[in-house]
């Protein structure tokens, strides 16, 4: 498991962002759920969330939400309802439900809902990451091969460097996880941990 080394005055700012790690996308009876996949990681992500509190990095929970039917959003024709406002669904799954209750205080937590695949879009991290002065995201959660990606690629078109740490992420489809990891790495410069 790669660390986060002690931090020195010359480097970067880091942010973890945990995209999207709810009872839909990762428990059984989820949605659209992941599945065994998706649980295999949880306890990478919050070794990785432990150790970016303790070096006072940022964690960032970029979260799924929904309403039913919408008919305005393209979602509603590609998917059935997922991560809708006060549902089981849209919680955090399991150990990253209670690890969030205890740290939820944290100056370096930050929770906040998006309505698309990129976390970019529609929202207000870019400048919550210009104004900590992080410029290094490392990037965990669901979907390998949609919402991760997504965020990456607009994350690499606003000049964040990339860090993805193959065993924090997840998918329903082995093939698209296998094509995004190649992506991350030799399409957006991504350091593959």
């Amino acid at each position: 498991m790669h660390t986060l080394k002690q931090k020195g005055a010359d480097q970067m700012h880091k942010a973890l962002l945990i995209i999207d790690y709810t009872n839909d996308f990762v428990a059984d009876k989820g949605a659209l759920t992941c599945g065994t996949p998706g649980q295999k990681i949880a306890s990478s992500i919050l070794k990785l969330a432990d150790d970016f509190l303790q070096q006072k990095q940022w964690v960032i929970l970029p979260t799924d939400l929904h309403q039913k039917n919408d008919p305005y959003h393209p979602e509603t024709k590609l998917f059935p309802p997922h991560n809708l406002k006060n549902s089981w669904g849209r919680e955090l799954y399991g150990p990253l439900a209670n690890w969030y209750q205890t740290n939820k205080n944290d100056d370096h937590l930050y929770f906040f809902d998006k309505n698309r695949y990129s976390a970019f879009a529609n929202t207000n991290l870019e400048n919550y990451l210009r104004r900590r002065k992080i410029d290094e995201l490392w990037l965990t959660g669901v979907c390998t091969d949609i919402c991760v990606l997504h965020t990456a690629i607009d994350a690499y078109n606003k000049n964040f460097e990339l860090v993805i740490p193959r065993n924090a992420v997840a998918s329903f489809d082995p093939q698209g996880h296998t094509w995004a990891l190649n992506h991350f790495k030799n399409c957006l410069g991504a350091k593959i941990v």
